[in-house]
């Protein structure tokens, strides 16, 4: 073959990435069960499926996502609290991580809420991992779960007036004098 035949050879069709087709299908799903608008800030950070909703319709998405017999989502593997306090209006949230065993997909949403109305309704009704998950996120972050069957705190003392995991508080005692910052880069 001469240089020229091989400069018009098509080139060999590139495989697609399976984890992206696999996002895209689910995504696809996502919208035709839930609607167009119901998702925002869609993106695949290290190929993970991560979409955000609110928390008005987080309890029907999840609960339809683990009924549907197609994708399967019967495993919430991790559900955290988050604060971001520069967000206004938006300075708590929740992350829930499901994973579907049978189709081997995984998938992260996000919801946002002020930290001035910090109720989300609970999952215990669909996931018995929600309970200590959820207790979790109260003790740390002071997010309340409706229909939460024992929201207490689960690692601090009940008696606690405030949310450790907040950025409320600044990281290091400013007042110490015990301490030499010439090993600390300051």
């Amino acid at each position: 073959m001469n240089p020229q035949e091989s400069a018009a050879a098509p080139e060999a069709p590139v495989a697609e990435d399976p984890i992206k087709v696999q996002n895209a299908r689910v995504l696809a799903l996502l919208t035709s069960l839930f609607g167009e608008g119901t998702f925002t800030d869609i993106e695949e950070p290290y190929g993970l499926l991560t979409v955000t909703t609110t928390r008005e319709r987080i309890h029907d998405i999840i609960a339809g996502l683990q009924q549907d017999q197609e994708i399967r989502f019967h495993f919430l593997t991790t559900m955290c609290g988050i604060n971001y306090p520069e967000n206004e209006g938006k300075e708590l949230g929740m992350i829930y991580h499901l994973h579907s065993l049978t189709q081997n997909i995984r998938l992260r949403i996000k919801i946002y809420f002020p930290i001035t109305d910090p109720v989300v309704p609970t999952l215990t009704d669909l996931y018995a991992t929600a309970n200590w998950m959820e207790r979790e996120a109260y003790d740390f972050y002071g997010v309340i779960f409706t229909g939460h069957p024992n929201l207490i705190r689960i690692l601090n003392v009940e008696d606690m007036d405030y949310f450790p995991m907040r950025r409320e508080y600044p990281l290091e005692d400013g007042t110490r004098e015990d301490k030499t910052d010439l090993f600390f880069g300051r």
